[in-house]
């Protein structure tokens, strides 16, 4: 039976497991094909063209073939546009790939949430401290909306009432958005949820996103953080943890 090729295929590292002695299993992030396993023949030895190549945060164009759970990589090329995010940043970026190999399913296509992540470690890499904090939240925003469990962030979840632009309002993981005294320091008015609705269906949302609410996305570490750890089951993503700790170090 004749095999499925893909050519040419957008696509970065998400992470990368021991095969053998000399090949390695990745998952990699594909513009089309959504998360995809592909198995890299041979990249472990020091003469194998995807040695140098095969890097995560770097775009890709990637061919691969096979119609199993895990396809054969027949070549794979960097397409450049950035330097290698470094230090916070870095870790930043292995903290969106721990979040597509937790929330994502294999080969379910999410061609606008690939644009987006690619826009996320532009700004990973742009080395701007600000940027940081804009990237996550706003990733973490359009990645809960773009697989459905982000509530509607135009009205009150278990009533479906409309916000009221000067009422405040939190984001609960077990309830969505609901009403909350002004005293919550977690929570903001309805105007500003209205804005953040508005730009997340803007065509290019994380750019709507940065343009108009990047003061809006940090103050949503800790909602986003308590929604993705408990879509995810964790008490704290692996990443995370780790950045905390070389914080406190």
């Amino acid at each position: 039976m004749a095999t499925t090729r893909i050519a040419d295929e957008p696509a970065y590292v998400l992470h990368r497991y021991d095969w053998s002695e000399t090949s390695l299993i990745l998952e990699v992030f594909t513009r089309h094909h959504g998360r995809v396993a592909v198995v890299a023949k041979g990249a472990k030895r020091p003469s194998s063209s995807f040695r140098p190549v095969l890097l995560p945060l770097q775009p890709l164009s990637l061919t691969f073939g096979g119609d199993g759970d895990i396809r054969t990589l027949k070549s794979a090329e960097w397409v450049g546009g950035h330097v290698m995010p470094t230090g916070e940043a870095l870790l930043s970026g292995y903290y969106l790939n721990e979040l597509l190999m937790r929330l994502l399913v294999r080969d379910d296509p999410h061609p606008r949430l690939f644009e987006v992540y690619a826009a996320a470690v532009r700004l990973l890499a742009s080395g701007e401290a600000s940027a940081l904090q804009w990237a996550l939240r706003g990733f973490e925003l359009i990645l809960l909306k773009d697989i459905g469990l982000l509530p509607a962030l135009n009205a009150q979840t278990l009533t479906l009432k409309p916000l009221n632009a000067d009422e405040h309002y939190a984001l609960v993981p077990e309830a969505g958005l609901q009403w909350v005294p002004a005293q919550d320091r977690h929570a903001l008015t309805g105007a500003q949820w209205l804005a953040l609705h508005a730009a997340l269906d803007d065509a290019k949302p994380m750019a709507a996103l940065v343009r108009d609410c990047a003061d809006l996305l940090i103050q949503l570490q800790r909602p986003m953080r308590l929604m993705l750890n408990y879509h995810c089951g964790v008490g704290a993503l692996r990443t995370r943890q780790m950045m905390l700790d070389l914080q406190t170090l």
